[in-house]
């Protein structure tokens, strides 16, 4: 099981690591929520918990709870730039379908 970033999303979580002061990582986590099922929720780590599944990808860490494990497997998380909006997308190769807004999906 794995989960990657690409080096324009391992940039963007190093420069915010940097602004904040540090940290162990970033959490990937999935939560039940959105109008497919599921959505995805990132957040800055100081430490990594004991059910934390750590993930070295382009010289950032990853963490993921091992019971979202399932739901992430293979996923690349990516930056990009749709107009004058940025952000994290990601590529699930799990999710079925995904909501218009982008923020939800379903297995």
């Amino acid at each position: 099981m794995t989960i990657s970033v690409t080096p324009k999303a391992a940039l963007q979580i190093r420069k915010a690591l940097d602004k904040r002061g540090g940290g162990a990582g970033l959490r990937v986590a999935v939560k039940t929520s959105g109008c497919s099922g599921y959505a995805y929720a990132l957040e800055f780590a100081d430490s990594v918990a004991s059910d934390d599944v750590a993930f070295e990808t382009e010289g950032v860490q990853l963490l993921v709870e091992a019971r979202n494990l399932p739901l992430l497997d293979g996923t690349q998380l990516d930056w990009v730039r749709e107009g004058l909006n940025e952000g994290f997308k990601f590529s699930n190769p799990n999710a079925s379908a995904t909501c218009g807004c982008g923020e939800s999906f379903s297995v």
